[in-house]
């Protein structure tokens, strides 16, 4: 339903993750009796779980760990690891900047050329620990360096920018014609972002096997300030279910939704999932891993924008190692860690087996509920008043 913003322009309303409640069914179950892997063309992963491409996360090194843990890490082909043989003294650097100095002299680190050397090496470092290889490129870079990841025999490809679609138009340069390039290249991609029902059916008419939802909503994102454009996230994640049901009843085909950005706790994770994502993309929870290459800080893949930054860096802190903010266990009470151990628990408390079968639990709009009952957290600054 829509609200009349002004006599001659309406709109819907839209919520995000702390707008909604996952309702409790009348069935409970053990958490060690659920599942919550997740599978996505040939390969299957213990963990619903992308780390994003964004360099203060993934490194070919967490990229290793992540996989081991039982997710999937994807490296920025167009980051640091591909523009300098040896980033570390640049993370080192952009840690310590001055915060009203980070910006401007980040685009001068970014802007050394991409190696296209470079992006063979990282991709193999991956696949020698034996670890499914995933990385991300721009639409604009994509034909580009295409063939160096099938020589590097690069396993899944996303294909990211802040907003993606399947009919891009340009006067002045030939754009990348999506389902062509997913027809001619036997390799599966990801394609994304997109926040709207028909924005995602179209990107999954192009082929891809699945598609990031989320514009905007990331905590080192600063696309909706600059631009003003993006839809809370449990929306979008809500209309992209529905692409994905009207495209599979055309053509038989399952498209995975990944949710992308705006979560911070395992409750989010949760509530992306019964939302209808079938995976989750993380960004600034596990920029806070000891083993995070931002070294206690984030920002996101437009932060370096020679003309127009859309991202900021972000202090995240040091929580714990990837494996406590993963899959535990957690030593704080605020949700920010045993991200995977809280949505076992979530679903097992619902009583729900699969990741699928979680995607029909009740939700409700529930505006009290991060704050219902919470006075003495908020005081003390501690839970979820923190």
């Amino acid at each position: 339903m829509e609200i009349e913003i002004g006599k001659g322009k309406s709109g819907r309303r839209a919520y995000g993750f702390d707008d909604i409640a996952i309702v409790p069914s009348r069935r409970t179950r053990d958490p060690e009796d659920v599942d919550i892997s997740w599978e996505i063309d040939a390969f299957r992963f213990e963990l619903p779980l992308m780390a994003a491409a964004m360099d203060g996360v993934v490194s070919p090194a967490t990229a290793i760990e992540i996989g081991r843990l039982g997710g999937l890490g994807v490296l920025n082909l167009e980051g640091l690891w591909t523009r300098y043989e040896d980033p570390e003294p640049y993370f080192e650097e952009i840690a310590h900047l001055e915060p009203d100095k980070a910006t401007a002299r980040m685009q001068q680190i970014y802007s050394e050329p991409i190696k296209p050397e470079l992006i063979a090496q990282r991709i193999r470092e991956v696949k020698a620990a034996g670890v499914v290889a995933c990385a991300s490129l721009t639409p604009q870079r994509t034909a580009q360096y295409a063939k160096i990841l099938l020589e590097a025999e690069l396993d899944l490809f996303v294909v990211q920018g802040t907003v993606v679609s399947a009919e891009h138009v340009s006067k002045t340069a030939e754009p990348l014609n999506l389902k062509r390039f997913i027809r001619e290249y036997e390799i599966p991609v990801i394609v994304g972002g997109c926040a709207s029902y028909q924005a995602a059916l179209h990107l999954m008419r192009t082929g891809a096997v699945g598609v990031l939802v989320g514009v905007g909503p990331g905590h080192a994102c600063t696309t909706r300030g600059v631009l003003g454009i993006g839809v809370p996230q449990a929306t979008a994640i809500a209309d992209a279910r529905a692409a994905r049901a009207q495209h599979l009843d055309e053509t038989g085909v399952y498209v995975h939704v990944i949710a992308d950005g705006g979560m911070a706790t395992g409750g989010d994770v949760a509530k992306a999932i019964v939302c209808g994502a079938d995976a989750v993309m993380l960004g600034s929870p596990l920029a806070a891993a000891a083993e995070a290459p931002g070294r206690g800080y984030h920002w996101g893949m437009a932060t370096f924008h020679p003309t127009l930054p859309r991202g900021a860096r972000v202090r995240t802190d040091v929580r714990g190692t990837l494996r406590e903010i993963l899959v535990g266990p957690a030593h704080e009470n605020d949700g920010r860690l045993n991200l995977f151990g809280a949505l076992r628990t979530s679903m097992a408390t619902c009583g729900y087996e699969t990741v699928k079968e979680f995607q029909k639990a009740e939700v409700m709009v529930a505006p009290a509920l991060q704050t219902e009952g919470k006075a003495l957290q908020r005081s003390q600054g501690v839970g979820m008043g923190a």
